[in-house]
């Protein structure tokens, strides 16, 4: 399976959310959106939501931010 982002992407994404302390989960979720909607994905709010829960409980480490951006990228 080819990976849909980069780890330079990826990476950057995670300095973002570190960045935000991830206090808010709604903030969080948004910036996921505003990230896969940047690459020409689709997203629902509440399964972005959903994902930065599990981002964030998984101490928004690479391989877990990369499985749920897999996941929560729909084509358009």
């Amino acid at each position: 399976m080819k990976e849909r982002f980069t780890n330079t992407e990826l990476a950057s994404l995670r300095s973002d959310l570190l960045q935000g302390g991830m206090i808010d989960s709604r903030e969080a979720a948004e910036l996921l959106q505003v990230f896969l909607m940047g690459r020409g994905y689709g997203v629902s709010p509440q399964a972005a939501l959903d994902a930065a829960g599990r981002v964030e409980m998984a101490g928004c480490s690479l391989p877990v931010l990369q499985l749920e951006l897999e996941n929560l990228a729909l084509v358009m």
